[in-house]
């Protein structure tokens, strides 16, 4: 297992949170778990650096959960800090088809061109986050930092 290149991506701004191993670019292990990130996220980044040598980790870095995204960049940071591991982000966008991302009460984070916007939806809508068979299908951004895009009050 140690021959090859495996990378991790996280989606952590909705529930069930999501993780993907990656082996030379390939999904080989999916992990889902409803509970959340603060209290299941450490313990399965761990499991997975431990069973496999991760070399990069990508998470999706908002719109959504606010809490959850600043405790995944926490954590991504001190593991890139203390482990060498490569941390990077991309857009929630880029694992849901671009549909709406829920914000709060009914407003929900919309993709108009390259600008986030939220906005209000009566009717819910429940956005499946995916995670692409290859992870080279993700665009990443030029930023890691959680990118905070705050409704109007």
């Amino acid at each position: 297992m140690r021959d090859h290149k495996y990378e991790l991506l996280i989606v952590c701004i909705a529930s069930p949170l999501l993780v993907g191993v990656y082996k030379d670019g390939v999904l080989i292990e999916t992990i889902s778990n409803q509970k959340q990130t603060s209290q299941v996220l450490l313990p399965i980044v761990n499991r997975c650096m431990q069973t496999y040598n991760i070399s990069h980790i990508i998470y999706t870095r908002g719109p959504g959960s606010y809490m959850a995204i600043k405790l995944t960049y926490i954590m991504l940071k001190t593991i890139e800090i203390s482990k060498g591991v490569k941390c990077s982000g991309c857009s929630g966008f880029e694992l849901n088809q671009r549909e709406p991302i829920k914000a709060v009460g009914n407003l929900y984070f919309i993709k108009e061109k390259e600008t986030i916007i939220t906005k209000k939806i009566e009717q819910p809508i429940l956005s499946q986050f995916v995670l692409p068979q290859y992870i080279q299908d993700i665009v990443l951004d030029k930023e890691s930092v959680p990118e905070y895009v705050l409704p109007a009050v």
